[in-house]
């Protein structure tokens, strides 16, 4: 895989967590296989996700069992093999934030029937915790707290993982001005010319398939391939609030009938404060409010719903991403989305947690062969630029403030 062209077996255009899962499954297999990143790796919506690995349980306050609580009953035993080395990808590397997360509710009626709902038959265990047993945040709640057995993941740290792996498989390309995708026909990708920012020599790669799992990108790469058709795409937007300060850790979701009202996780910046990720209905609202009316708004939720916690001193920022998707007649797709056409391939995991679902549904259609041969395919244009790791959202944001 040296020079200035390169034969692989799959192409994959995307690098966050539905790129690099499949890119670890089919080099296991032994496939020859590129990954493409336009900007930094986990830069969209992986590395600003918050790490929740669901298990569905949250899709049944209502009292029902809906296609979406299916689709991802699985996933967290799943994700707990991988993070403990009990099957590929191994992510033992992988920083787990906490081994499961908390439901609490609010006073109201409806709060209190959407948490016996809850309680309904999935794979992911859950139990009630006693008023003795509740983490610091929630001790003085005044409605029923339950544990449900979904881990909470880092997702700069999954991602580092799986790239540190696969370093010499993955590509920086310039997008909009390196790249040409050379078509026998609509769908039917012969080559792929990447031409470097510094005016060195193009280098060619020619693929046997196409796979774009570039989330907001995969719009526009469709349209490149002829395969516009089969990639029609929705964005659901989000206003993400955080706050960092002296804050309790907690990991769960605050839910009000069969909705959820805030859904919190927990991490550290670079400086070691404790950081809140703070998402759920509180960033869909958001949507329409400028940064300093979301940051009064979510405090004065958080004052609601968790009242002993305590925001003297507490620091509050923001920011916006984009959920883009498979275009869906609902709200959101209930599964993954993955769709064909010659040999390009267009995907969507719809959330972090359906990666594995992605990967395998993918490699059932490429027909990828089960024993891989003992085959090293070596170095991909070894003096080609790499891309750097995303950063989580709270280390990007200078504009904090504790004015609310």
């Amino acid at each position: 895989m040296h020079g200035d062209a390169l034969a692989c077996d799959i192409a994959i255009f995307g690098g966050g967590g539905a790129g690099l899962w499949l890119l670890d499954v089919l080099v296991s297999r032994g496939l020859r296989v590129v990954l493409l990143e336009s900007g930094r790796l986990g830069g969209g919506q992986t590395g600003c996700a918050q790490g929740i690995i669901h298990g569905g349980f949250k899709y049944t306050l209502d009292g029902l069992v809906p296609d979406a609580a299916m689709s991802v009953r699985e996933m967290p035993d799943l994700w707990r093999a991988c993070l403990e080395g009990r099957r590929s990808p191994i992510l033992s590397g992988t920083r787990v934030r906490s081994e499961h997360c908390y439901l609490w509710r609010t006073g109201s009626l409806r709060s209190r029937l959407g948490m016996l709902g809850a309680r309904i038959g999935l794979h992911t265990a859950s139990r009630r915790v006693p008023v003795n047993q509740r983490p610091e945040a929630l001790a003085s709640c005044p409605g029923e707290v339950a544990r449900i057995a979904e881990p909470v993941i880092d997702p700069v740290s999954f991602v580092a993982e799986l790239a540190g792996r696969h370093r010499r498989r993955i590509l920086l390309i310039d997008e909009q001005r390196g790249l040409e995708l050379v078509m026998d026909s609509p769908g039917r990708v012969a080559a792929i010319r990447l031409t470097p920012g510094d005016g060195g020599p193009a280098r060619t790669i020619t693929p046997g398939a196409v796979v774009f799992t570039a989330g907001a990108g995969n719009e526009q790469l469709a349209t490149m391939a002829g395969v516009s058709g089969i990639a029609r795409q929705q964005r659901r937007p989000l206003h993400m609030l955080m706050a960092r300060g002296a804050l309790p850790e907690l990991n769960g979701h605050c839910v009000d009938g069969a909705r959820t009202r805030l859904t919190i996780t927990t991490d550290s910046d670079s400086a070691g404060r404790t950081v809140w990720q703070i998402g759920g209905r509180i960033a869909e609202d958001g949507v329409e409010m400028d940064a300093a009316a979301l940051m009064r708004h979510g405090a004065e939720e958080i004052r609601a719903v968790l009242p002993g916690v305590d925001l003297g001193g507490v620091e509050f920022s923001s920011y916006r991403i984009d959920r883009a998707e498979a275009a869906s007649s609902g709200t959101r797709p209930d599964d993954v989305s993955v769709a064909r056409e010659g040999n390009v391939i267009v995907a969507w995991p719809t959330k972090l947690a359906l990666v594995p679902r992605l990967a395998e549904r993918i490699v059932g259609i490429l027909e990828c062969p089960e024993t891989p041969p003992d085959t090293d395919h070596g170095v991909v244009f070894e003096d080609w630029p790499r891309p750097e790791i995303a950063q989580a959202p709270w280390e990007c944001q200078a504009a904090w403030t504790s004015d609310v």
